[in-house]
């Protein structure tokens, strides 16, 4: 019987195909372990970045804005109302006095209140001047009267921003903001002085026209 022994510690002396693929294999695994070993200190990294940006983000408050919605409130309710506008009412006793001058001087009243329409063109005309020539008188004796503005009807103005509405009204074609510049077709009338009778105590200014009894 033939007995064969091995000795470990001879070295190889060829380098054949099994030894290739042998070499190939250790190789491959090695860099499939690498690729592990850095896919898993990268993956610790990153948790560990992601910990601490949520470690030092701020965290809300809602307290303060609690108590900011709280002050706006109170801004709110303590803000001051805005001022009632008021409206003067007029006492009828000066416009019925102006009116019974009107008529007392005028016969205005008996002159609207006829009907017309019997009567000519010719003749309306002659109680037309006269109620003319009566409210002409009444107005002057009692009234002092000025143009609004003074320039000639029909010439070219101009109305600065934050002109009186009150006193100038605009017609026509109204686009976008003052200044405008239009013509001038009236110049309009103002109240600069009023110089009405006092009256009585005991005088009812409703009656503008007393009945007449002729006896």
């Amino acid at each position: 019987m033939n007995t064969y022994a091995i000795d470990l510690s001879l070295k190889p002396t060829t380098f054949d195909l099994w030894h290739v693929c042998l070499a190939g294999t250790v190789a491959l695994l090695s860099l499939i372990l690498i690729v592990l070993l850095l896919s898993v200190v990268i993956s610790r990294i990153r948790c560990k970045k992601k910990s601490t940006i949520q470690q030092t983000a701020p965290t809300p408050e809602p307290v303060v804005k609690i108590v900011e919605k709280i002050v706006e409130v109170e801004k709110l309710v303590h803000a001051p109302a805005p001022e009632p506008v008021v409206l003067k009412e007029a006492t009828p006793d000066a416009a019925l006095q102006l009116l019974g001058l009107l008529q007392k001087e005028a016969r205005f009243i008996d002159f609207i209140k006829e009907d017309i329409a019997a009567f000519s063109d010719a003749d309306i005309g002659v109680a037309a001047r006269v109620v003319h020539e009566g409210c002409n008188k009444a107005i002057n004796e009692h009234f002092t009267l000025a143009a609004v503005r003074n320039e000639q009807e029909g010439s070219k103005i101009t109305l600065p921003q934050g002109f009186d509405a009150a006193a100038v009204r605009l017609t026509g074609n109204i686009v976008g903001a003052a200044p405008f510049t239009g013509t001038l077709v009236h110049k309009g009338w103002q109240v600069t002085g009023i110089r009405l009778p006092k009256l009585t105590a005991g005088h009812n200014a409703a009656i503008v026209a007393p009945a007449e009894v002729e006896l």
